[in-house]
């Protein structure tokens, strides 16, 4: 892998992951504009290990909230007197980040394979939108962060599964999941931060080994992690304040027209379902 291709994976990775537009399948649509073997396994293994950036962002950006979560909770492990809301989040999170431990896992082969695909990409884009919209029409926005319920973080952690395939997006399917339940949308999109800590952790875990296999090189990986780093940090801020006052009907048009743009250049032969020649 080049540097500027290591750079340009990285502001994709960045400035996507949190967006509710899905950040595999704008890395997939990337991989393949400039040639590369979308069905490669270290390719697939550097578009997740480079999300290493991500969340080092989330985890600077929320630094404060988690801080206090993680100490509420050892506090409440210990003391019953402790056990407050941020006792009860900490296990809400844990919750909640099993079933993506365990789909990812059993559902590996499949990612890699068959789902490694620009026209599995675009479906995706399209299909997912219209859960995204019927989410924002159905949403009512009363419930608040201090009224989450262990219910609610195992159904967006269900939901969250979705994500795996590329082009529905991790933040889109737990934001629409969090609106289904009635959450407003800056308390499903925070939500969908911290349980993005331990699926990202341990996708980037999972594939580090591959992703070092030789092909791609030391150098491509820290670009990659760096610049997704700084990009994530500014998505971050940026989407928080945009939830807080708009609808995430704005992402859906933009989903339909990227998808629909994608079939056009995968059916004119523009453009590789497969990225390889």
């Amino acid at each position: 892998m080049e540097l500027w291709q290591a750079f340009i994976l990285g502001i994709v990775e960045g400035l996507t992951e949190f967006l509710p537009v899905s950040s595999t399948g704008h890395l997939r649509i990337a991989e393949g504009l400039m040639g590369m073997d979308l069905t490669s396994h270290a390719l697939t293994a550097y578009s997740v290990v480079i999300q290493a950036g991500a969340i080092v962002a989330v985890l600077v950006y929320f630094a404060k909230d988690i801080w206090r979560i993680i100490t509420g909770f050892c506090k409440g492990l210990f003391n019953p007197r402790h056990r407050g809301f941020d006792y009860k989040f900490g296990w809400y999170i844990i919750a909640g980040s099993i079933p993506i431990g365990i789909v990812g896992l059993v559902a590996k082969p499949l990612i890699e394979g068959p789902l490694a695909n620009l026209w599995v990409v675009a479906l995706a884009l399209i299909l997912w939108s219209a859960v995204m919209w019927f989410a924002e029409y159905a949403a009512t926005h009363q419930r608040k962060e201090s009224q989450l319920r262990l219910a609610d973080t195992v159904i967006i952690g269900l939901a969250q599964c979705v994500a795996l395939i590329p082009g529905v997006s991790r933040s889109g399917a737990t934001i629409s999941a969090g609106l289904l339940r009635d959450l407003d949308r800056v308390t499903a999109t925070r939500l969908s931060f911290f349980l993005g800590i331990p699926a990202l952790l341990g996708g980037s875990a999972l594939e580090l080994k591959d992703a070092f296999d030789g092909s791609i090189g030391v150098t491509p990986i820290v670009v990659g992690i760096v610049i997704s780093f700084i990009t994530a940090y500014a998505s971050i801020a940026w989407l928080l304040r945009f939830v807080a006052s708009h609808s995430i009907v704005t992402f859906v048009w933009y989903r339909v027209g990227l998808g629909i743009l994608l079939m056009i250049l995968i059916g004119a032969g523009a453009l590789s379902a497969t990225g390889s020649s």
